[in-house]
């Protein structure tokens, strides 16, 4: 599996999916993740709610949430846990990349070894 949410993260994308869908029936409707070039440090995690996934996407469904991921971000992907954290200062999803070399202070950027701004696999 290329991105694992936990179970915080997942009850919140559910909750998303089903606050965006005014239909009752099942839908391909899932999340895309993906990484984009930005940010202070080089890359940024791009996370969407999508009403179906590209013919190009790697799908998966992990806790009832499907994941559509591109075959560009996959590699910069692989092993990312995804968490939901709430506090008084911040609240939102957080991305635990074993990939990044390198985050901004914010940690919504990051830079991963001599890989390029577009995202191709690590050399």
């Amino acid at each position: 599996m290329t991105v694992t949410l936990t179970e915080k993260a997942a009850f919140r994308l559910r909750s998303f999916l089903r606050g965006s869908s005014g239909e009752t029936a099942p839908t391909e409707k899932g999340v895309r993740v993906a990484v984009v070039a930005g940010g202070c440090s080089g890359y940024e995690y791009a996370l969407d709610i999508a009403s179906k996934p590209n013919p190009e996407d790697l799908i998966f469904e992990q806790d009832k949430v499907q994941i559509y991921i591109d075959p560009q971000s996959a590699p910069l992907l692989k092993g990312v846990v995804i968490d939901f954290v709430e506090s008084f200062t911040q609240s939102g999803f957080v991305f635990s990349n074993p990939n990044a070399t390198d985050t901004c202070g914010c940690g919504k950027s990051f830079q991963a070894g001599d890989c390029t701004p577009e995202a191709v696999a690590c050399s």
